[in-house]
């Protein structure tokens, strides 16, 4: 495969706070500022980049180019990136793709949302929807047309774990109450209030037996990027290359997604297990060799569903999983250490960006109070309904 002949290194990464839509500054001035600290991170400067990609979902055409042209104007091309929640990643893999062929020696990555205050809805109202096909095949699994769209996608697919499994609603419960123990330590997440299993179970029931309020991450606004570079590139410059991308797979959705009458598979269950698959082939490593993941935790019945299409424990096994903590500090790899979507902050197309600037703080030891002890392999897992996955594995080198 070409990412064997041509090694991709993340240089440099960038975060600024995650915040509420009410306090969030523009979305040109917060990708400019993660922009900048990702440069910064690597030592170089905006003239050295030679191409840029740039994720979001709510915004104008371009509005890569309004955030960059304040970091510098030097011509180069910039891609603008837009595959809903996945949308960080799915820069990432093309940046990491562009690198690993050999056409370019040095990428930015670079991701930021502007989001409004509450449930997730369609911008134009006057011609198909991309989730006309999604939403059919919901309205028949789940009904509830009350509850917002997103919510019925990720609880249907948590239901669906419950009625097949047994699996409690307090699984979900600890799966928040994890995040938000693992979210103390990050002084960029959005929540940093420590709540118990309890506290999740007695917050507002949005659908009865399914869903509470603290299961479902909040609406955020933040940015986040990387640099990545070749390795002539980086060994020229005498740039970090403590932390590279070993493996990376991108999936969209097959017939099954619609055919198979599973909410599960509806919310991107397959999508994430080949991705997953693929990487775990493409390394020559498998779910037991990692020690830190970072996954996409926007509702924690999605968590939870992740833990089995990423092979972290068997299918069905997730609520043993979570009771014996093999998902956080001291267990068999500790999910989420950033506090994940869930309590982090999701803002959609900085999610990515967020993710790989978590995994490579722990991979270079760097993380702090988060720091997964001797980590050397990590992955992350970005998912968007519509939809795309994208699964990266990095490595300490």
């Amino acid at each position: 495969m070409s990412h064997q002949s041509h090694p991709v290194f993340v240089s440099g990464v960038g975060m600024i706070p995650f915040t509420k839509p009410s306090a969030t500054a523009p979305y040109d001035e917060m990708g400019a500022a993660a922009a900048r600290m990702a440069l910064a991170d690597a030592g170089l400067a905006y003239e050295d980049i030679q191409q840029a990609y740039v994720g979001y979902v709510y915004g104008d055409s371009t509005s890569g180019q309004k955030a960059l042209y304040k970091v510098g104007m030097t011509g180069i091309p910039v891609f603008n990136v837009n595959n809903n929640c996945s949308t960080g990643s799915t820069a990432l893999f093309l940046a990491r793709q562009a690198i690993a062929s050999g056409a370019l020696d040095c990428v930015l990555v670079l991701g930021f949302e502007q989001m409004s205050a509450g449930a997730l809805g369609s911008i134009f109202q006057d011609r198909p929807s991309p989730f006309d096909a999604f939403d059919e095949v919901t309205d028949k699994l789940v009904g509830m047309p009350q509850i917002p769209l997103a919510l019925r996608y990720f609880g249907g697919a948590g239901l669906a774990h419950m009625q097949k499994y047994g699996t409690p609603l307090d699984a979900f419960a600890k799966i928040r109450a994890k995040a938000s123990r693992h979210a103390a330590n990050n002084p960029l997440a959005l929540f940093k209030q420590v709540v118990t299993a309890d506290d999740v179970l007695n917050s507002t029931m949005i659908w009865p037996g399914v869903m509470t309020k603290l299961m479902a991450c909040p609406p955020t606004c933040g940015a986040a990027a990387a640099v990545l570079v070749s390795e002539s590139f980086a060994k020229s410059r005498g740039l970090n290359t403590s932390v590279y991308i070993a493996a990376q797979a991108m999936t969209t959705d097959t017939p099954a997604t619609f055919e198979s009458d599973d909410m599960m598979r509806v919310v991107g269950y397959d999508m994430s297990k080949a991705a997953a698959e693929q990487v775990y082939r493409q390394a020559g490593l498998g779910p037991e060799d990692l020690d830190v993941v970072e996954l996409h935790d926007c509702f924690a019945h999605n968590e939870l569903i992740t833990y089995e299409a990423l092979g972290l424990c068997p299918e069905g096994g997730a609520d043993k999983f979570i009771c014996d903590g093999d998902n956080t500090y001291g267990g068999k790899v500790v999910t989420n250490p950033s506090g994940g979507l869930l309590s982090k902050g999701h803002p959609l197309g900085a999610t990515g960006l967020a993710q790989c600037f978590e995994l490579t703080h722990q991979l270079r030891g760097s993380a702090g109070d988060r720091q997964v002890a001797g980590a050397q392999v990590a992955l992350q897992h970005n998912l968007g309904l519509g939809g795309a996955c994208v699964v990266t594995m990095y490595r300490a080198s």
